[in-house]
């Protein structure tokens, strides 16, 4: 494709400076449009799997984003009732070996900042907060972002990486607002001298109990624990960071074995989302509009793969644009 003319991504998260980057190897400019006043992440630890390893080196931050990661041991799987461990999967050598990559956990706000550094020092990337791309016009040369405020910015084609409530997604795919998935899950962080010292395990470690489930693991340089708790509540609205109290998260796992229950009484300043998704499509481009991650898509929780995915997709997107012909 010619590189007359920037690429505009709509969307400044993981995923759209993910696509910045990945376009930059290229030899790409690009425009990245923020709707928020700053450019930061919301929540807490995501983890990575071997595939995200192989994109950030694509992507040329591997070594910067190898830093800011734990790396943990295995994977655990326990009884939330009886406080059995059911299995255990060892991340060690082995799996290093025929995956060429480890398995770690990260702060979402570490690995943001690794690409958002990565973007304001690279020069064929450009950085525009308070920018929302509420819709946008095309021919057969070009692409018009619309902005909320009237504005127009003009590119070669646009990539609408702007999440799960896609303004971009309105136009290529139109299908609505996305799907409550009945799910609610509460999110703390524990500083690691206040965990219980015998649960302070080098692993991402998952409680399974009925219609509920808990998960934590180290992050930050051990400095802290993510917990997320999840309890399958049939919740009907979508909710995206509300502040709730203690005794509202601790109700829904009180039947949880002592040993679990123990690591939610650590948790402070929880805050909550009702998850939701949208059923797969098979078209996710529109002539010179195509959309990446959340978007594109999006999927709950459990599969640990959002981010992941995202930066694979700012891995292909940038090999087909440098792969392609003309226009």
């Amino acid at each position: 494709m010619n590189k007359d003319q920037p690429i505009l991504i709509a969307g400044g998260g993981i995923g759209g400076l993910a696509a910045a980057m990945g376009l930059a190897q290229k030899g790409f400019s690009s425009i990245v449009l923020e709707k928020a006043a700053s450019l930061g992440e919301i929540g807490a630890g995501i983890q990575l799997g071997p595939n995200a390893f192989h994109a950030f080196d694509y992507l040329g931050v591997g070594d910067a984003a190898r830093a800011m990661a734990v790396y943990i041991d295995s994977l655990r799987l326990m009884d939330a009732l009886s406080g059995d461990e059911i299995t255990r999967i060892p991340l060690d050598d082995r799996f290093r070996a025929r995956f060429r990559n480890p398995y770690a956990v990260v702060h979402r706000g570490d690995l943001h900042g690794v690409f958002l550094k990565a973007c304001m020092e690279h020069p064929l990337v450009e950085l525009r907060t308070s920018s929302e791309v509420r819709d946008y016009e095309q021919d057969g040369s070009s692409v018009t972002a619309i902005l909320g405020d009237g504005s127009r910015v003009n590119g070669k084609c646009l990539i609408g990486a702007d999440g799960l409530w896609s303004n971009i997604r309105k136009r290529v795919v139109g299908d609505g607002k996305p799907r409550v998935s009945g799910h609610t899950t509460y999110r703390s962080v524990i500083p690691t001298e206040e965990m219980p010292e015998d649960l302070r395990w080098n692993a991402a470690t998952l409680w399974a109990g009925p219609k509920c489930h808990i998960v934590h693991y180290p992050l930050s340089g051990w400095k802290m624990f993510n917990l997320v708790v999840t309890y399958h509540n049939d919740a009907p609205e979508p909710v995206a960071g509300k502040p709730v109290s203690h005794d509202e998260v601790r109700k829904g796992f009180e039947h949880v074995n002592p040993v679990a229950r123990q690591i939610i009484e650590r948790g402070k300043d929880w805050k909550l989302w009702v998850l939701c998704d949208r059923d797969p499509v098979m078209n996710w481009v529109d002539g010179r509009v195509a959309l990446l991650g959340d978007a594109a898509h999006p999927m709950l929780q459990y599969f640990a793969q959002g981010a992941c995915m995202a930066m694979e997709d700012a891995v292909c997107l940038s090999a087909e644009m440098e792969a392609g012909s003309g226009d």
